[in-house]
């Protein structure tokens, strides 16, 4: 599965409404909007458009996006989940302790 698409699907179950097409887009549920990311570009992240932002990675990609958000300091909340294969665990996500699905 690709990531896009796995990306929607954790989503999906999650309960958010998924808006628009490609690696970029929007998941809502109640009062929450996340900004999903799952392709980015060599050394850019997103502007601080939205207050939540939620990163999709493969396993050997998570530590450098870790790294590049951590150093970066974006101004907004950002997550990471790691998808692989048919799994996915959330890596980064504050606040809070880190969880597993």
């Amino acid at each position: 599965m690709r990531l896009v698409e796995q990306a929607r699907s954790i989503f999906a179950e999650l309960g958010y409404t998924v808006e628009g097409d490609g690696p970029e887009f929007r998941a809502e549920r109640e009062w929450k909007v996340v900004h999903v990311n799952t392709v980015l570009e060599a050394g850019e992240l997103p502007s601080g458009t939205g207050k939540f932002h939620c990163f999709v990675a493969r396993p050997e990609d998570a530590d450098e996006l870790e790294r590049r958000l951590t150093s970066q300091n974006p101004d907004y909340e950002w997550a990471i989940i790691v998808a692989d294969g048919e799994e996915y665990q959330v890596e980064r996500a504050p606040p809070g302790p880190r969880a597993s699905v």
